[in-house]
């Protein structure tokens, strides 16, 4: 059963290491793409202040939002490094308890086998006790 299970687990864990390298590879566009939204949000806030500037009354207002939407902006990216960092943490932590638990399955094993051997040993040395007895009392 142990040897069909481990190509599987391997298999398994190539497969989940793929799922990590693509999803790796898609958060760094999308953090690409974020710097270049980031970038263009910029620049199209500044039009739009010039544009206001000309005509709208309520250009404060919208100066004071675009602010506002920058400051968000500035906090969302550190917010996003602690994510990545947190899920990193999280995959070594469970790939750690997996390691742990595929040990403890393979001890629990060993003392299966450990016990089949020690409860054969018994039965074996009983039936040499038996057999002496058997001897002994043939003897009288």
């Amino acid at each position: 059963m142990m040897q069909t299970e481990q190509p599987q687990q391997n298999n398994n864990q190539a497969k989940e290491e793929e799922i990590e390298r693509k999803k790796m590879e898609v958060r760094e566009k999308v953090q690409l793409q974020l710097g270049r939204v980031e970038e263009e949000t910029k620049r199209l806030a500044m039009i739009r202040e010039e544009l206001e500037a000309l005509a709208d009354p309520m250009r404060k207002e919208v100066a004071v939002v675009r602010k506002k939407i920058d400051a968000v902006n500035k906090e969302l990216k550190p917010l996003g490094n602690t994510c990545q960092k947190k899920e990193r943490e999280y995959k070594e932590a469970l790939e750690a308890f997996n390691d742990k638990n595929k040990e403890k399955v393979q001890l629990i094993t060993k003392l299966m086998e450990i016990e089949q051997l020690v409860s054969e040993s018994e039965r074996l040395r009983m039936k040499k006790l038996e057999e002496l007895s058997k001897n002994i009392d043939s003897i009288h």
